[in-house]
């Protein structure tokens, strides 16, 4: 089997599966959270419950025990206030035939029982477990019986009362302690049968209620939350034209409601990207026509253009220097100049010459780019500073080119500046993206460019002044653009405007230039 490499083209995103991945799955954790929630809550309710019911039952023996000690000591002391002794032995032998009760008696504080409901016992020495409750002042024990099982026991001390003086002496001590065995096999059945009863219903409540909670999950969150998710795929990919039925109005439903708006809201984005692009591809298409047009009626015009220049000039040297139709003949120059220069930027921007690059200095063609900016006849009274950073890598350029794009942003800046000012050229390096590059800041402190038409001014055929073709910017973009650099200027009214040039510096020792390859146009 092929796999799948739709996830391993560079640039693509990788996107997860869309399969049920149950450890990834938030209904899943979802699910598992309130099952374990359950089953604690449940859990530690059962817990309680058993608890109390298992101290319920104890108490309700304890109680039954109570009653039944309570019962045969008055009948004791009954029967003994009367002198009748013997009735003793009987009250011990009917009580004793209580099903629940294991043993009754009375023994010595020594540890010899005097009365019991058994015979048998009588004269011999007590269980140690009843002779260790009295030993240890206590009242009641729950311990093992052989042949009986688990008993409650209970002792009361038989004091020497006014009623005991006529047998007994008037001497306070104890005459006996009452001894019962209260059997706890049934109470400890009915706890037995209770604890399972209560663990049989919490796991039935505890599975009933995770089947219910995960049938609901899985049916109102994760299959809608599947298909949302399938769909958003099928729309990564490019099909607009999914759409979802909400169903329900819960936050489910409207987050279905809004995916449909938003894929509805993209794909009219899209039909309306799609036309303006094929508008624009015809646009280009036509101003690529005209730009060959243009360039070559340009190289038609220049021809003659170039005859007619020569001609005039043999005309004017024919004239006295005094003629006055010396000075309409050099007007008739000027503008025939004007046409050569506008012609030849059609030209260079219909038909750019491909670049010569080489290891060049930015530093070294600013020097000069500012020296031949000097010569302008409006550049006397503007003050000149140039802050070029030492050291700057050599930029794979072509020289000529870039100075041509340096010297029209430097004669821009000094035509902006009629009344004088300030230009400013700067150098230094930067680094983007842990990329070096060559910054040149060319700035000037005239009006600025207006904002509204800042974002116009690299168009080509765009000018603001009345003798401008409107080529000169473009082609410093185009210039900039097929060295793999970039060009941006940022301007405020009354403040000023710079042109900011990043040169890109290639990590290659200058004596490896001719292996580089040459530059050309990007695409």
């Amino acid at each position: 089997m092929t796999p799948d490499k739709r996830n391993d083209e560079p640039g693509q995103p990788s996107v997860p599966s869309s399969g049920w991945a149950p450890l990834n799955s938030l209904t899943t954790r979802v699910i598992v959270i309130f099952v374990s929630l359950l089953i604690f809550g449940i859990g530690s309710f059962t817990f309680l419950s058993l608890r109390w019911e298992h101290s319920h039952l104890i108490n309700t023996a304890r109680e039954s025990s109570q009653l039944l000690l309570n019962t045969i000591e008055r009948s004791i002391f009954t029967s003994m206030g009367v002198g009748n002794t013997e009735d003793v032995q009987i009250i011990l032998q009917m009580v004793g035939r209580t099903h629940k009760l294991v043993a009754a008696r009375i023994f010595h504080p020594q540890g010899l029982v005097l009365k019991s409901a058994n015979p048998y016992e009588v004269g011999k020495p007590v269980n140690a477990a009843d002779y260790n409750l009295f030993i240890n002042n206590k009242q009641e024990g729950v311990y093992e019986v052989p042949g009986s099982g688990q008993v409650l026991g209970m002792i009361r001390p038989i004091y020497n009362q006014a009623s005991c003086h006529p047998c007994h002496g008037h001497q306070p001590h104890i005459l006996g302690v009452l001894d019962i065995n209260y059997s706890l096999v049934e109470t400890k059945q009915k706890i037995l049968k209770t604890t399972q009863i209560f663990v049989v219903s919490t796991v039935i409540i505890i599975i009933f209620l995770s089947g219910a909670i995960s049938f609901l999950m899985i049916r109102l969150v994760r299959r809608p939350l599947k298909a949302l998710a399938d769909n958003m795929a099928r729309v990564e990919r490019g099909d607009l034209s999914v759409r979802m039925k909400a169903g329900r109005m819960d936050e489910v439903g409207r987050l279905i409601v809004n995916f449909d708006s938003m894929v509805e809201k993209l794909d009219e984005a899209k039909k309306e990207l799609e036309q303006i692009h094929f508008e624009q591809m015809e646009r280009a298409d036509r101003l690529a026509s005209m730009g060959e047009m243009a360039a070559g009626l340009a190289h038609e015009i220049k021809n003659p253009l170039t005859g007619i220049a020569a001609a005039i000039t043999v005309i004017n040297d024919d004239f006295d220097p005094s003629d006055p139709r010396r000075e309409i003949v050099n007007e008739v120059l000027e503008q025939i100049k004007r046409l050569d220069k506008t012609v030849n930027d059609l030209l260079f921007f219909g038909r750019p010459a491909p670049p010569e690059p080489t290891f060049a200095d930015v530093n070294d063609i600013l020097r000069k780019t500012l020296w031949f900016a000097a010569q302008h006849r409006g550049g006397k009274n503007i003050e000149k500073v140039l802050d070029l950073q030492d050291g700057l890598p050599p930029v794979y350029v072509d020289p000529k080119q870039i100075h041509q794009v340096f010297l029209n942003l430097t004669l821009n800046a000094v035509q902006a500046m009629p009344g004088g000012g300030t230009l400013t050229i700067r150098t230094h390096r930067v680094n983007r993206n842990d990329t070096p590059w060559v910054r040149v800041g060319i700035s000037d402190t005239g009006p600025g460019i207006p904002q509204q038409i800042l974002d116009k001014i690299f168009t080509p055929f765009f000018t603001t002044k009345a003798q401008g073709t409107g080529l000169g910017l473009a082609i410093c973009h185009k210039l900039v653009t097929q060295h793999q650099g970039t060009i941006t200027v940022r301007s405020e009214d009354g403040i000023g405007t710079e042109f900011v040039i990043l040169l890109p510096v290639l990590s290659l020792d200058p004596s490896e230039a001719g292996e580089l390859p040459s530059l050309s146009e990007p695409s």
